[in-house]
């Protein structure tokens, strides 16, 4: 079983193949952090921060925590390091959605580890701009409908399909 069909790893406060705690329904946060996700057109990515920024809550840290526990609902791979960097242990999962998606990817040189690429994050890095913020109307920071430095209630309401509190995506400890 490959990492991605389990729970991630975990921090080691729960028993191995647990999972993250079952919700009747998603937190609050979580949810707007999925949906923002949701949000991202393919081939493009934000960053944990731009994610924060966006929603005008949290950090980074949070939306990799959120990310790791419940992000395989949502395109996971469009939430991104800054250094674009691929998330360890999901290279080459992320890299196949990527390539479909043509992702801007930077080749690694030859003395690269692996030889895995980066994203390209000066040319696919997504700013949120024409996001449909709540009721349909053009979100992204110049609406005032969320984005980074709007009111905070950027992003697509809803969320159907989701699997509350099923197993979670990436690992967290590679959200750090």
């Amino acid at each position: 079983m490959s990492q991605d069909q389990t729970d991630g790893g975990g921090s080691g406060t729960a028993p191995p193949g647990a999972g993250p705690p079952v919700y009747a329904e998603l937190p609050e946060y979580a949810e707007r952090v999925l949906d923002v996700a949701e949000l991202i057109p393919p081939g493009r990515v934000m960053t944990y921060g731009d994610v924060a920024e966006w929603l005008g809550e949290g950090g980074p840290r949070q939306v990799g925590r959120v990310m790791a526990l419940y992000g395989s609902a949502v395109p996971w791979w469009r939430v991104v390091r800054a250094d674009g960097t691929l998330l360890p242990a999901h290279e080459l999962r992320a890299l196949e959605h990527y390539r479909a998606e043509s992702t801007p990817l930077r080749e690694a040189s030859r003395r690269a580890e692996g030889h895995i690429p980066r994203i390209d994050m000066r040319r696919a890095r997504w700013d949120g701009r024409h996001a449909a913020g709540p009721g349909g109307s053009g979100g992204g920071p110049d609406s005032g409908a969320g984005g980074p430095g709007g009111d905070g209630t950027g992003g697509a309401a809803g969320g159907a399909g989701r699997s509350e509190g099923g197993p979670g995506g990436p690992g967290e400890e590679a959200h750090t």
